[in-house]
């Protein structure tokens, strides 16, 4: 089917996008510009050519490496950051570590990532605690409802918070300062999950924030390759902090290293070269997009205004104020009558919601559509990075209009 899409942005070049989709998903695997991926390949090439001799001898320098050039673009000591394939695993890291009795409570909130709040509810349920859930509305108008909903669910026996810096599903910018403060002055450590804030967040401060656990992935915003991520451990946390797997580095502890360090650079044989790319990464994007601060002050301007676009096109009130959002904004869709819901929800669907199969094949448009569990409404959420343009948005409103009134026929 041939398609007259709109073209992205011309920093597109620098990414090998498909050319018939309009990509507006950087939000859920990030997308890896052309250098970077040259890079990866080269310090593979390396690494195969004498595999002893890297691990032995390279690795640890080119984790060293990875680890100084993220630490100054997050603000904090080096000595603290666990570099881990995905947050995810921080997470499940962070919750094998936290000692757990029966009765104690985990706090998160129902928009948090549900591989995390899988790994919440385990680890609970293993040690005899309970999760509590913080009442965060969406829609929502203003940020101290978030600090109020987390305030208002604290007890005595609340153990560990986890709460989202940018939360996936809603795409809110979480007011996680002032959360931070308020539960860690009740004696309650907080796990911050970062995912999608490393270059979207320009005030991002660990060494300012200080969460007992902050875990961030760089595939997203920074555009690393696929398996790069971190975990920030405080200096209070670190000494008995251990990985999920203790490679034979755990029986030999290094000179002059910690053995934070030691224990999380290895963890058994796998490919590190998305972890190695990530300096790569932060210079490639910063170069781009002229500096760090313009790719993100860009790329949260052009999300406000497509928001705004979409919202006035399809007739609905924008769901957050706009000092929440960041790169990502969700949409509620306009709704429709509880029996039509119920037969549009029952259609086959390769994704989420049969809605986004439809705006891929017909208009080829890759684009989440999905709600969160036990609601009744349906969001569209959308992400801008460099390579997107105002056209392909304007494309979206044209697209969920028409597909729109095709369900009010079904």
């Amino acid at each position: 089917m041939t398609r007259s899409l709109p073209p992205p942005s011309p920093l597109a070049s620098h990414w090998d996008h498909e050319h018939d989709v309009v990509y507006l998903n950087h939000g859920s695997f990030g997308s890896c510009p052309r250098a970077v991926l040259e890079e990866q390949t080269q310090q593979r090439a390396q690494m195969e050519r004498e595999l002893v001799r890297h691990y032995v001898t390279r690795h640890e320098g080119l984790m060293d490496h990875a680890r100084h050039a993220l630490a100054r673009f997050v603000r904090c000591d080096q000595g603290g950051l666990a570099l881990l394939p995905n947050a995810s695993i921080a997470v499940a890291t962070v919750l094998s570590n936290v000692r757990l009795e029966p009765g104690d409570e985990i706090l998160m909130n129902a928009q948090e990532y549900p591989a995390c709040q899988n790994s919440v509810r385990r680890a609970a349920a293993r040690a005899g605690a309970s999760v509590t859930y913080a009442d965060v509305p969406f829609p929502i108008r203003d940020s101290a409802q978030v600090v109020s909903a987390y305030e208002a669910k604290v007890t005595p026996r609340t153990r560990l918070a986890l709460v989202s810096h940018v939360t996936s599903p809603t795409g809110l910018v979480l007011p996680v300062e002032r959360v931070v403060a308020s539960l860690q002055a009740r004696g309650v450590d907080v796990l911050v999950d970062g995912a999608h804030a490393p270059g979207m967040i320009p005030t991002l401060d660990l060494g300012a924030l200080r969460p007992a656990y902050y875990t961030a992935n760089c595939h997203k915003w920074v555009c690393s390759p696929k398996g790069s991520a971190f975990l920030y451990v405080r200096d209070d946390r670190r000494e008995a902090f251990r990985p999920l797997v203790l490679s034979n580095n755990a029986e030999k502890p290094k000179p002059g290293r910690s053995q934070f360090l030691t224990e999380f650079d290895y963890v058994g044989t796998q490919d590190y070269t998305a972890l190695y790319s990530i300096p790569k990464a932060i210079e490639v994007m910063a170069d781009l997009g002229g500096g760090w601060p313009a790719v993100m002050t860009h790329n949260h301007d052009l999300c406000v205004r497509a928001r705004g676009m979409l919202c006035e096109s399809l007739g609905v009130e924008a769901p957050a104020p706009e000092s929440m959002i960041g790169s990502i904004a969700t949409i509620v869709l306009p709704p429709h009558d509880e029996a039509r819901r119920v037969r549009l929800a029952a259609r086959p669907t390769a994704y989420h919601d049969a809605l986004q199969d439809a705006l891929l094949a017909n208009w080829g448009i890759q684009v989440p559509v999905w709600g969160l569990a036990g609601k009744p409404e349906r969001f569209v959420r959308i992400s801008t990075q460099v390579y997107n343009s105002r056209a392909q948005y304007e494309y979206l409103a044209k697209a969920l209009r028409t597909e729109l009134d095709a369900e009010a026929r079904l």
